[in-house]
């Protein structure tokens, strides 16, 4: 886990001094050593090269022999990686098994050796997650690559240098713009999908010019005329023939597991209490013959404290259980940190930072978590209130648009008792949205998952409805729909939780906020090869009872009392609703009266302070996740220099 930084193109001082400073802002994900590394040519006017920086977090061959950027002698390719490799010793012996001979006993040997054999081929059999860009000086190209489902990030920009161009890429968004050759101009669609959904939406990112590599796909940079063209090796499997035996599916998740605690440092599990973090320390003492650590987050306040949960389940494992506290004074004096900690605006990222935090203070350098199970078994409540909300929209969808949305807005208000003088932003109140998407699934998921309302959204932002249509940016909506289409409803709402939910916003900002504090976190509920196995599930065997997790509980909880589950499903978060009204008050009342702020990022002051006034007074339908998405945008805009300008 590391982080990684390059120029690959037409190069001058200013691009080798940029990758310097890209490399100098990700420190953090990378503490324990750091490596460059330049082409011979790189410096020669007119011709192209590549400069590599790397910021080293030592989990696997804690020896000098695993920094980079690694030099691959034999064939002369160079190698940056973040991230890690599961299948690494697997790989390796098939190596050796061809003649290839190894100086260390790490993961990035490995892709170097596995590349001089396969070439670009290489990518496609490895099982982890990463981010990597490979110098091939024979073909005078780089190969970036990304994980899958997307798990580690390469962001990457095309700029104008004084011999012509060069693309330069980076782990983080802040890395690029440290390197000072990328303006700080906020991204117009960018923004409109971050105020529809509290996250930007990719392949964009809420600066212009800047992009995010799509998960599973590749890029071959030319270094004479670099730009990015992303490849897809790998999507989310459609699968032809489908079973109800989840044998391979068991076999895979246990070996994924086993995989995933293979590290040279201290490594731990976040146990929420919940089934799919239950479920990743059950198969860890099944599948290890060390003692497995746990750690878990304790509140103050009780209505959010799931601690006992998790204690029942240590117990039941036998894992050495730790507990660590939350309070809300530690969170609102480490909140510059936390904040400082957010690559590129999110409401969500908060909450991974604390943890991360806890668990790093701990003594852990690498932490296991149970990210994906919800996605993939359908724990969510998009699984049981999107096919509902469907039925209804398609019964209506015979009558005309004019007559429709009127008649919506007059059930939601008599729903809704009183709309009052700020209309409710959840449920009720988006039911006219969701009513006018005609029962498509796609629309009615982002419908679902929006933090505000159509016409509330024009409030705060008039052209916010128009670049990003359903909050997707142009394209994403096409794509999501290819994705969805063929597929039953509920396998199709788990597709669009990998994408979404998963991919653009809980991986993204797990990585942003563990990295900050120098935290390596796996998810090995999100491994390909187990993803590949649910999709060849049939749907009842997968999903039903919908929202029960019953196929993860019979996988893997098998050793844990089904009483300690036997309570209303609740996600992890902290008690972010009440410290937003008490602790926090102050500081968010300020940032969001900044009339000149508001204006330099494009959304209505007014707006703003009529939302502020409505979540202070209690207004029924809008929680706490609204205001702070406006907060965690301004806040990030000013800390950056991001603006309309």
């Amino acid at each position: 886990m590391c982080g990684i930084a390059a120029a690959i193109g037409r190069l001058d001082d200013a691009t080798i001094a940029g990758v310097g400073r890209a490399n100098d802002a990700q420190v953090r994900r990378g503490p324990d050593a750091q490596g460059r590394w330049r082409s011979g040519d790189a410096d020669q006017v007119g011709r192209g090269g590549v400069d590599f920086a790397f910021r080293r977090l030592k989990i696997i061959d804690l020896s000098p022999a695993g920094n980079q950027p690694m030099v691959d002698h034999a064939s002369g390719n160079v190698l940056i990686f973040n991230g890690e490799i599961y299948n690494f010793r697997v790989l390796r012996s098939e190596l050796e098994g061809l003649g290839h001979r190894f100086a260390s006993q790490g993961d990035s040997e490995v892709i170097l050796k596995a590349y001089a054999q396969w070439g670009e081929e290489c990518i496609a059999r490895l099982r982890g997650m990463f981010g990597l860009a490979i110098w091939d000086p024979t073909r005078r190209s780089v190969l970036v690559a990304r994980d899958r489902l997307g798990i580690k990030p390469v962001y990457w920009s095309r700029v104008a240098t004084r011999n012509g161009h060069a693309v330069l890429i980076a782990s983080t968004l802040r890395g690029l713009l440290a390197t000072g050759l990328v303006s700080p101009r906020l991204d117009r669609t960018g923004l409109a999908t971050y105020l529809w959904n509290g996250f930007v939406v990719g392949p964009g990112t809420i600066v212009e010019g800047v992009s995010l590599l799509p998960a599973g796909t590749t890029a071959t940079v030319d270094i004479t005329d670099p730009r990015i063209e992303p490849r897809r090796y790998w999507s989310i499997p459609a699968a032809v023939r489908r079973t109800s035996d989840a044998t391979a599916a068991a076999s895979s998740l246990q070996e994924a597991v086993s995989q995933h605690l293979v590290s040279d440092v201290p490594l731990g599990i976040f146990l929420s209490g919940g089934k799919d973090s239950s479920a990743v320390a059950a198969l860890a003492v099944r599948g290890s013959t060390a003692p497995v650590r746990t750690f878990t987050i304790t509140f103050e306040e009780e209505q959010y404290d799931e601690s006992t949960y998790a204690r029942r389940v240590a117990e039941a494992l036998g894992t050495e259980h730790h507990e660590v506290p939350l309070t809300g004074r530690v969170f609102r004096d480490g909140l510059e940190g936390a904040l400082d900690g957010i690559d590129q605006p999110t409401f969500d990222a908060i909450n991974s930072y604390f943890v991360s935090r806890a668990v790093r203070q701990a003594g852990l350098t690498v932490a296991v978590a149970g990210t994906g199970g919800d996605e993939l078994f359908g724990g969510y409540r998009s699984f049981r209130d999107i096919p509902r909300a469907a039925a209804w929209a398609r019964r209506l969808s015979a009558v005309p648009a004019v007559a429709m949305m009127p008649a919506a807005e007059a059930v939601a208000r008599v729903k809704a008792m009183s709309f009052g003088p700020f209309p409710p932003q959840t449920r009720w109140g988006r039911f006219a949205d969701a009513i006018g998407t005609r029962g498509r699934t796609v629309e009615l998921y982002q419908v679902a998952y929006g933090l505000f309302t159509r016409r509330f959204l024009r409030q705060l932002d008039p052209e916010a409805t128009t670049l990003a249509p359903f909050g997707l940016p142009p394209g994403r909506l096409e794509e999501l729909r290819s994705i969805a289409c063929g597929r039953g409803q509920l396998e199709a709402i788990s597709a669009l939780e990998l994408e979404m939910f998963l991919g653009e916003r809980l991986l993204r900002d797990t990585d942003a906020a563990s990295m900050e504090v120098s935290l390596e976190v796996r998810v090995p509920l999100v491994d390909h090869e187990f993803v590949e196995a649910m999709f060849h599930l049939d749907q009842v065997r997968r999903f039903e009872p919908v929202r029960s997790k019953a196929l993860l509980s019979e996988i893997a909880l098998g050793d844990i009392p089904p009483e300690v589950f036997d309570r209303p499903k609740r996600g992890f978060e902290l008690p972010l609703d009440l410290w937003c009204k008490e602790e926090l008050r102050g500081p968010i009342s300020d940032l969001l009266a900044n009339r000149s702020l508001c204006e330099s990022v494009g959304i209505s002051a007014d707006a703003v302070q009529r939302l502020w006034h409505a979540y202070q007074s209690g207004a029924p339908g809008l929680y706490w996740s609204r205001v702070w998405s406006l907060f965690v945008l301004l806040w990030w805009c000013r800390r950056h220099g991001v603006t309309l300008n």
